[in-house]
């Protein structure tokens, strides 16, 4: 799996993408929601990718790898 950053099509803004989960759309949603309230902001799911509001990479491969996925940064 893999955690990058996106601004395209967003204002600029960046969000935080996690792609690459094998999980069904109710665990999708369980560990996006988990995640927000880690982060301490907002996002969604959209065909089957995460996406987290802001720069939370760092954060977010280090939750997801205490919870045993292979997450890698992706991206510069």
């Amino acid at each position: 799996m893999r955690v990058g950053r996106e601004t395209k099509g967003r204002g600029g803004k960046g969000v935080t993408v996690i792609t690459g989960l094998r999980l069904s759309a109710a665990e999708l949603e369980t560990l996006a929601g988990e995640l927000k309230r880690r982060c301490g902001c907002g996002g969604t799911v959209r065909n089957g990718v995460i996406e987290i509001q802001g720069e939370q990479r760092d954060t977010i491969v280090a939750l997801l790898r205490a919870r045993g996925f292979d997450a890698k940064r992706a991206g510069g």
